[in-house]
């Protein structure tokens, strides 16, 4: 069994009630209507046909509810997804195991509610958010109950990033260029998300949470020497062993995330990424379905990726299904 964690979906219903705000995410509708497989579950299940040994997480796609609506219409629409994700792997348990929540993190007392509700009625095994959240840090104080609430269900917080078209590549100009923002700007938002995290003693204040990036850990693998001979810059000028409120190095809290195998195949940065996280930090996951395909290439091309690595077989077993089932208690 191969267990592809991260999978995008916008079910019907839900799809249907967050069209009404179609004009805030112009973008990203253009986008959502060319990939059906988003939302229509028998081209789905046609694609999946091809891989036999392929299970699914789901998870709803971009944008995020707190982008677009008040935390009242937001709190609505999440629980719209949530139940239909949960529908469609109740329906289809041979190719869904699992579902991650989707939430209203535009209030974060609703959104607890709603992890709460998802994790224990729903059978849901995380919550997703995005690398900023209205503009704020991941690593803001006013989201550490939700973070504490993972910690005491023991269950992950994937990390998606999250930049836009209309974010400027320069200062001069007002938009983004030549698909900046996401194939070069969603890695980096990753990583200074990833950043704030480790700074902000995250893994100090609570030893046991997991979060998954998205793309492979980003920048971090890749600049993981960088990262280490300029944070070291860093503490000689402040004369300290550690920088304040955290035990060690920022690179060894690096090491600490888990994440995905989705680089749309790219067997030699799959390669770096096992050479700095270790086997045990990756998962199988293909980013479906957002190829020309409906899908088809993306879980492909990332099979043959990670059967492409020079690593033991139970190596890749590991990364394809072990771990995904130790982490989500699959």
């Amino acid at each position: 069994m191969k267990i592809d964690i991260y999978t995008h979906v916008s079910p019907p219903k839900y799809r249907e009630r967050l069209y009404k705000y179609s004009d805030k995410f112009i973008s990203e509708k253009n986008v959502m209507e060319k990939r059906i497989t988003l939302t229509n579950i028998e081209e789905r299940l046609r694609v999946l046909d091809k891989f036999e040994d392929v299970v699914q997480i789901l998870s709803v796609t971009l944008p995020p509810v707190e982008e677009i609506v008040t935390p009242k219409e937001a709190i609505e629409l999440a629980k719209i997804s949530n139940d239909e994700m949960a529908e469609w792997v109740t329906k289809y348990p041979k190719r869904f195991v699992g579902a991650i929540a989707n939430l209203p993190l535009n209030d974060i007392d609703a959104s607890l509610k709603e992890a709460e509700r998802a994790i224990k009625e729903l059978g849901f095994k995380g919550i997703q958010i995005f690398t900023s959240i209205q503009g704020k840090p991941i690593s803001s104080e006013e989201f550490m109950p939700l973070y504490e609430l993972m910690c005491k269900f023991d269950l992950p917080i994937w990390i998606h990033p999250l930049r836009r078209s209309f974010t400027p590549d320069y200062p001069t100009e007002k938009n983004s260029f030549h698909q900046i923002f996401s194939i070069f700007g969603w890695p980096y938002e990753t990583t200074a998300a990833m950043t704030r995290l480790v700074f902000c003693g995250i893994f100090e204040r609570f030893p046991n949470i997991k979060f998954i990036t998205h793309h492979c850990g980003a920048m971090i693998p890749y600049f993981a020497d960088r990262i280490v001979v300029h944070y070291n810059n860093g503490l000689e000028r402040l004369g300290q062993k550690n920088f304040p409120g955290l035990k060690k190095h920022p690179i060894e809290y690096f090491k600490m995330f888990y994440n995905d195998t989705a680089l749309n195949g790219n067997p030699s940065a799959l390669m770096c990424a096992y050479a700095f996280f270790g086997e045990d930090k990756l998962l199988f996951g293909s980013d479906m379905p957002y190829d020309i395909e409906n899908g088809v290439i993306a879980i492909r091309e990332t099979i043959r990726a990670i059967e492409a690595m020079y690593i033991p077989e139970t190596s890749k077993k590991t990364i394809f299904e072990e771990n995904a089932k130790k982490l989500l208690r699959i």
